[in-house]
């Protein structure tokens, strides 16, 4: 990409942490660690990559992508809302009485979630039988799918890996984001999952390591994940829990717990910056 895009995109990205500071805030719960560690592959996914139409979000050909890790519906959320599925301003409506963005995606409610999830390790089950259904179908659309280091500690995770596998789904990219930290800590001391790389190419999958905050990384997996033939592709992306507020980052206790007021101010003063930075005010 160029420069210009590539900043762009940055831009973009600052603007979804934002969103999801300020709706977490709002709704006073929600999951902001992990909604921002993805930040970056949300944007890239929906301003880049995925081939969806936000003025007809139930177009048949479109890409489809699966939130399997669905507690990050925030960072989710704001991406979409930024790529005009639904106004931004409804995202301080989150997770409220009578609203129709709830905690956790639901399809049926929000406009460009194609699944509803929430129960950590169906989300990739789901996205293998979308992928196999298009093969079936003969379609050309591709499937994505976003899963939590943590998550990948359910079984049913791999079962879906075998399916995968099994069944030659080089349509479905599954997305991997290796934060290190969970609800209870750091992955590798609740229930390790290492050594992840190695696991899903032993399952049969063509596997990419990257920085998941790297704009050119993820480009480059992505593309090289559409070119694979014959088995399904997974990116690792090494992330940072927290990416791009202070005092979240790295730290286990931003997993599902909502800025308070001196702490929005904090964390929003913070992006602001960051976002003057890359416009160049």
């Amino acid at each position: 990409m160029t420069s210009q895009e590539k900043n762009q995109l940055a831009i973009t990205a600052c603007k979804v942490r934002m969103g999801i500071v300020e709706s977490t805030h709002a709704a006073k719960c929600g999951h902001p660690g992990g909604s921002l560690s993805a930040a970056d592959m949300f944007t890239y996914l929906y301003f880049k990559e995925l081939n969806v139409d936000p003025k007809n979000p139930k177009w048949e050909d479109r890409d489809r992508f699966v939130l399997s890790k669905g507690h990050t519906a925030p960072g989710l959320y704001s991406a979409l809302a930024l790529r005009g599925f639904f106004p931004v301003e409804d995202l301080l409506t989150l997770r409220k009485v009578g609203s129709y963005l709830q905690g956790h995606p639901n399809m049926n409610s929000v406009p460009g979630v194609d699944m509803s999830t929430g129960s950590l390790g169906q989300g990739i089950s789901t996205a293998c039988g979308m992928a196999l259904a298009a093969k079936v179908k003969g379609k050309e659309n591709r499937v994505y799918t976003l899963l939590g280091d943590g998550e990948i500690q359910e079984g049913q995770v791999w079962e879906a890996c075998m399916f995968a596998s099994h069944y030659k789904l080089d349509n479905l990219c599954v997305i991997i984001d290796n934060n290190g930290l969970q609800i209870d800590g750091d992955v590798a001391k609740v229930m390790s999952p290492y050594p992840i790389v190695d696991k899903l190419e032993a399952f049969g999958f063509h596997v990419q390591a990257i920085d998941g905050h790297d704009l050119d990384a993820i480009e480059a997996a992505l593309n090289t994940a559409k070119t694979v033939k014959g088995k399904p592709s997974a990116i690792v992306m090494k992330t940072v829990k927290g990416k791009g507020v202070s005092f979240m980052e790295n730290n286990a206790g931003w997993h599902g717990v909502a800025p308070n007021d001196a702490q929005y101010e904090q964390a929003m003063g913070e992006l602001k910056t960051a976002l003057a930075e890359l416009e160049g005010k």
